[in-house]
């Protein structure tokens, strides 16, 4: 199924939730939406899902506006944070229950269901009650029920965020298997940008309530078009600099206090001149090496396969992914060799990129 949002707006009074979304989301493409809570992703997802009716656009499913048709009669799945599990249910009636509303046959019905749960893996706990299962079962069981109607769009609200660590990892790369193989077009709703990053074909990046950028996960982070997309998409974030272009004996230089870098031609001409820009780097981005910036190690941070290592130039501060065997100290003096082919440049008046934005 295609979905299209058109100018859709959703507002209670003045509280804006939804500001004039646009997008377009193909048959069997696997969409995230990304943003901080209150960014307006859960209520354009209930706009789809018609649990909120719009102030304002339309809603489309492939070629029908389905703003007034009731989430019963759209032919959807959707599994929320919260399993919704019904307690005094086993798991084959928790799973057959959207069946039983349709009057399924008995047979059919159990059938299907047998055949969703041995899909998701739990097909030998069919006479558990949800208090007898883990997180991850529950979460399965509660895809299971989404699953069994057939739906032509999954809706997915924020899914794994109960889950540990560990078994949010699996159950990402299980969702999106089952998605891919099973060819639905999905919707899925996270403030996880690592869940975003790995799960999606494309991103729709939200900010109070507007459509920040909506790009395939590398465009978003090798060419963000916003302060805003630069800073969210990214573990450890974006570093981000105050400095100004300008060209001496033929290269570009940006310079601040105590910083100065050499950036390649083509950022150069878009930059130069134009008064104080927002430089961004990321931390894998900036090197310890013998030549560069110098500055002195505020504090490091052991991750494990590398350190975070906080560096001071001047006034700003600037992080960087190091190897640990370097052994580095806070209050150490070290030299910074940041590989500027990679550097993005934003106005730091309307925050849009000086080299991707349209």
């Amino acid at each position: 199924m295609k979905v299209k949002l058109e100018n859709l707006s959703k507002r209670w009074g003045k509280v804006v939730g939804a500001d004039h979304i646009n997008l377009d989301i193909n048959d069997g493409e696997f969409v995230a939406f990304l943003g901080p809570s209150g960014c307006g992703k859960t209520t354009t997802l209930l706009m789809v899902a018609g649990i909120y009716k719009p102030t304002e656009g339309n809603i489309w499913f492939d070629n029908q506006v389905v703003n007034y048709m009731t989430p019963k009669d759209r032919n959807i799945g959707m599994v929320f944070q919260s399993y919704a599990l019904y307690p005094h249910m086993n798991v084959f009636q928790n799973i057959s229950y959207p069946l039983k509303l349709k009057k399924v046959p008995k047979n059919d019905m159990r059938e299907r269901a047998q055949r969703v749960a041995d899909m998701m893996g739990i097909g030998h706990l069919m006479d558990r009650r949800p208090a007898q299962l883990s997180g991850g079962q529950q979460q399965r069981v509660a895809l299971g029920r989404a699953l069994v109607k057939e739906p032509q769009l999954l809706l997915f609200d924020e899914p794994l965020s109960n889950l540990d660590a560990r078994l949010r990892l699996s159950m990402r790369g299980e969702i999106k298997r089952l998605v891919i193989e099973l060819g639905i077009t999905a919707i899925y709703v996270t403030h996880d940008q690592v869940e975003a990053m790995t799960m999606a074909d494309r991103i729709a990046v939200m900010k109070e309530g507007k459509l920040q950028a909506y790009d395939p996960p590398d465009e978003l982070y090798d060419q963000p078009r916003t302060l805003f997309v630069a800073g969210f998409v990214g573990n450890p974030p974006m570093n981000f600099l105050e400095v100004e272009v300008s060209r001496k004996n033929g290269d570009y230089h940006a310079h601040r206090e105590k910083f100065d870098a050499i950036v390649p031609t083509e950022q150069g001409e878009k930059t130069a001149g134009k008064g104080n820009v927002i430089m961004g780097i990321r931390p894998e981005d900036i090197t310890i090496s013998d030549e560069g910036v110098g500055g002195e190690i505020y504090v490091v941070e052991p991750l494990g396969r590398d350190d975070l290592v906080t560096v001071q130039i001047g006034e700003a501060i600037v992080h960087v992914l190091a190897d640990p065997v370097l052994g580095l100290k806070m209050g150490q003096n070290v030299t910074l060799d940041f590989s500027t082919h990679k550097v993005q440049f934003f106005d730091p008046q309307t925050e849009k990129s000086l080299l991707w934005a349209e």
